[in-house]
């Protein structure tokens, strides 16, 4: 999926594509609220193939009935080829492997404090989540994710003027408290870049 695609999901672009592929993945993290991820899954496999089934035996009485040769309903998609090709496959293997090792030397250098401010930015937002961690499970942040996700493109796209300003006034006054901090706390002053 391109971004391009991916961008025109989360803007609601296409309402019935968009609507279908929240709604059905807000009931999987709904469902893995109430039953396991083996459950839900053999779940959704036993209804899938129930339909399938079901549609392919109504194919088949339609055709006794209508005397007619049609073939099997499901031909154009068991034709299709559904394996990944090795480009494919080290194309996304190489674009993890280069975010991943990307993440493990920020991840160096914030506990090795190459960096002091970067370090207690970054402890600060480890006891934040300390906190956040206390008050829901990571589904229920999930979910609060994919409402978010698909909800605040378009609210701030109808509402940019707006948010834009209030925005700017919380970033200014929170760049005045991170400047009054670091003018008063020893060794805090950022190196110039």
């Amino acid at each position: 999926m391109d971004a391009k695609r991916v961008v025109d999901l989360l803007y609601w672009r296409d309402v019935k594509t968009t609507g279908v592929v929240f709604s059905a993945t807000l009931l999987l993290l709904l469902s893995l609220t109430v039953c396991s991820i083996v459950s839900v899954s053999s779940y959704i496999g036993l209804a899938l193939l129930s339909v399938t089934i079901c549609f392919r035996i109504y194919k088949g009485i339609l055709q006794a009935i209508q005397k007619s040769d049609e073939g099997h309903p499901f031909k154009q998609y068991l034709d299709r080829d559904v394996g990944l090709s090795e480009d494919m496959v080290h194309k996304y293997s190489d674009i993890v492997l280069a975010k991943l090792n990307k993440t493990i030397v920020e991840l160096r250098r914030l506990f090795l404090v190459e960096d002091l401010v970067d370090s207690i930015k970054f402890a600060v937002l480890m006891w934040i989540l300390t906190y956040i961690g206390a008050l829901f499970n990571g589904l229920t942040l999930l979910i609060l994710g994919l409402v978010g996700v698909f909800s605040c493109p378009i609210v701030y796209e109808k509402h940019q003027a707006q948010i834009d300003h209030y925005l700017g006034l919380v970033n200014n006054q929170i760049k005045d408290v991170v400047g009054k901090i670091q003018a008063k706390v020893p060794g805090m002053k950022r190196k110039t870049e």
